[in-house]
């Protein structure tokens, strides 16, 4: 009897202590898949209670924090981009600290590195060994008849590596000439689908759909492999690494503007960018690690790292990209002419 009561004190206890943890609000990205027993781990050390808030892609969540600056949702945010960086700190929702940098690893002006990738073509590799089609071998390949109605790009108006695409072909060719290379590959049958789930998981060939060629990212062939119900010893997809087809994405972590545990959002950011965490990134959200000195899982043999990208600072992405997706708008949609 005696050890009944003293066990349901020490979970009374337990229990209240719970329901008194401070809470800290994050921020996220659709994608965030930081393993639970991590998130577990940090919330027994830190006595606080994690509420994640998953906002869609990275162009999403940088406008819920906008529109919800007057009254934040979250007191740190995790999964913005360069390609949404400039936005987010021209509307001033984030707070500015000094980031940790170290030379070498992919920075993220504005906030603090976490992890980076690279948005470039997939293909589908079956699909083309049954045509005994060439792989193009040059961007302007695809607007060739052989190539017609064979890719599918994502909207850079709603998806963000939809615009990382669209902003590797502008900084590899300039605005004008990548502007008529959009329009040439319009009147190829380009197809344009409104985000990555609906390119990659309906209209790419691989998964049932018509299309060989989609945008995707540089990891997605380890991917292919490692969710593979059958044991692959080879992946079905690979990656097309055309110059100016390639754009590396940095994610980061910062504080909001106006959130309510700057201590413990900074706690958090350290712990993403802990070995723990960065080990737990690469087969969990597909990036890799700006850490150093993480191993890879051996599945990371089946995607190719690019070793060049065109990829236009922060800076050029602020100025720039709102004019520019509208001009591919009014190009390839034919919208607003």
């Amino acid at each position: 009897m005696q050890l009944f009561k003293t066990t349901s004190l020490i979970s009374a206890l337990l229990l209240a202590g719970l329901s008194h943890a401070a809470e800290l609000r994050v921020l996220t990205h659709s994608s965030f898949a930081v393993s639970k027993p991590l998130l577990a781990e940090f919330e027994q050390q830190n006595g606080v209670k994690l509420s994640i808030i998953k906002a869609g892609d990275a162009g999403e969540m940088v406008n819920k924090l906008i529109l919800t600056r007057a009254n934040p949702i979250a007191d740190v945010v995790y999964g913005i981009d360069n390609t949404m960086m400039g936005k987010a700190t021209a509307a001033g929702v984030l707070l500015p600290e000094a980031a940790e940098r170290k030379s070498g690893q992919p920075q993220l002006p504005g906030a603090t590195s976490i992890d980076y990738g690279y948005v470039t073509l997939n293909y589908d590799k079956a699909w083309f060994a049954k045509k005994q089609l060439p792989l193009p071998k040059k961007l302007d390949d695809l607007t060739r008849p052989a190539y017609k109605d064979l890719l599918v790009v994502e909207n850079p108006a709603t998806s963000s590596p939809g615009l990382a695409f669209l902003l590797s072909t502008i900084s590899a060719m300039g605005e004008t000439r990548a502007m008529a290379f959009w329009a040439k590959l319009r009147d190829n049958g380009v197809k344009v689908s409104k985000g990555w789930t609906e390119a990659y998981y309906t209209d790419f060939s691989r998964n049932g759909g018509a299309r060989p060629i989609v945008v995707s990212y540089a990891t997605s062939p380890a991917a292919e492999v490692f969710y593979s119900k059958e044991k692959l010893s080879t992946s079905p997809t690979a990656n097309l690494l055309l110059p100016g087809a390639v754009f590396q994405q940095v994610e980061g972590a910062a504080l909001v503007k106006g959130g309510q545990q700057a201590a413990l959002a900074r706690k958090f950011i350290a712990f993403l960018r802990s070995d723990a965490v960065q080990k737990d990134i690469p087969t969990s959200m597909w990036m890799y690690p700006v850490q150093p000195g993480i191993a890879l899982d051996p599945v990371f043999q089946h995607a190719e790292k690019p070793a060049a990208h065109t990829t236009p600072n922060q800076q050029q992405i602020a100025a720039n990209s709102a004019g520019w997706v509208g001009k591919w708008t009014r190009i390839v949609l034919k919208s607003g002419q």
